[in-house]
């Protein structure tokens, strides 16, 4: 198969293939979507197979608009239309309980509830709105691998595997989209994203917790990014959580360093071991995952050294993120 790239002016010939049940990757604010019509299930499967991606994680479920997700969630909450009216469209997934019947069970895996996002593309919000259906849209990357910000990362990884993609150009957030269980008494943040639980309480006018429990091997997490490893590397990944360890590093021509320019700067490597994430948190979250992958093509380097940040509830996606690409590793100095 020829995975082809689609301009804003080639929207119509996207919308056919994935009416025949092909795969198209999209842009988003967050990270670039692999897209599937959400009602056919044979479409949505193919999506497992592409990513190599456990048939046991629910996938997300992306809507044009409020009244779209009206025909596939059994009620939307008031809670739930306190956030659309104040984040949608944007880096917001809302899980609520699915109508029965409405989506295959490839979608939901089994479970009582979805995730439904409608995000800050206006690209994509008419690929959905000129289809008539929903789509799935987990981030179109090999499972485990870093997410794609770039249409050229989904070529790197799904060439050969699906039909096209939609170039957007460069994703604006970096990090996946923050999700929220409203299916439960106590609302619950179990993805953090750009948009923080202090936030969502503002808006709620109530606490919202963040999840911190494990999913077993045996059960089906309710979200994506609960249960399986991602965004990682080939080489090991190691948290740097204070900037003065980075002196204490046994730094060669076989490490790589993520970090802040200011942190880069004091460094002696070559600039070809080194990748930026720019002058703060903000720029940190747009361009971790690009680091990740600038050191995966780089068949010399056998092991990456990050910088964590921690304290805040602004850092928590960026954590989130780094914490599972190292599988929980941080430098711990002698």
């Amino acid at each position: 198969m020829e995975t082809k790239f689609f301009s804003q002016e080639e929207l119509d010939k996207a919308v056919a293939l994935l009416a025949k049940g092909e795969l198209v990757a999209f842009p988003t604010e967050t990270v670039y979507g692999l897209g599937a019509l959400a009602t056919n299930e044979q479409a949505v499967k193919s999506v497992y197979a592409a990513k190599g991606r456990p048939s046991d994680n629910p996938l997300i479920v992306t809507v044009a608009d409020e009244m779209m997700m009206a025909d596939y969630a059994r009620e939307i909450p008031e809670r739930a239309r306190k956030l659309i009216k104040e984040f949608w469209p944007g880096p917001l997934t809302l899980l609520l309980f699915v109508k029965p019947g409405s989506l295959p069970k490839a979608v939901t895996g089994g479970l009582e509830t979805v995730a439904f996002r409608c995000p800050d593309d206006e690209l994509t919000r008419s690929l959905i709105a000129k289809l008539g259906a929903p789509i799935v849209g987990p981030s179109a990357n090999t499972s485990t691998k870093p997410s794609p910000t770039t249409a050229e990362h989904v070529y790197h990884d799904l060439n050969g595997r699906i039909a096209g993609i939609i170039d957007g150009g460069p994703a604006r957030v970096g990090l996946e989209s923050t999700i929220i269980d409203l299916s439960v008494k106590d609302p619950v943040v179990l993805r953090p994203g750009e948009i923080t639980p202090q936030q969502l309480s503002s808006v709620l006018d109530e606490e919202v917790l963040i999840n911190t429990g494990k999913v077993t091997d045996q059960a089906i997490p309710k979200a994506p990014g609960m249960k399986y490893r991602h965004y990682a590397p080939s080489a090991p990944v190691v948290v740097v959580d204070t900037v003065q360890d980075f002196s204490d590093l046994n730094l060669n021509k076989q490490t790589g360093v993520i970090a802040l320019d200011t942190v880069l700067e004091k460094l002696n490597l070559p600039a070809a071991n080194k990748f930026s994430l720019g002058d703060s948190l903000v720029s940190a979250d747009h361009s971790l995952f690009d680091g990740l992958r600038y050191f995966d093509d780089q068949e010399q380097i056998k092991q990456i050294y990050v910088q964590g940040f921690n304290g805040t509830q602004a850092s928590l996606a960026y954590m989130n993120r780094l914490n599972k690409a190292a599988a929980g590793h941080h430098y711990q100095a002698k």
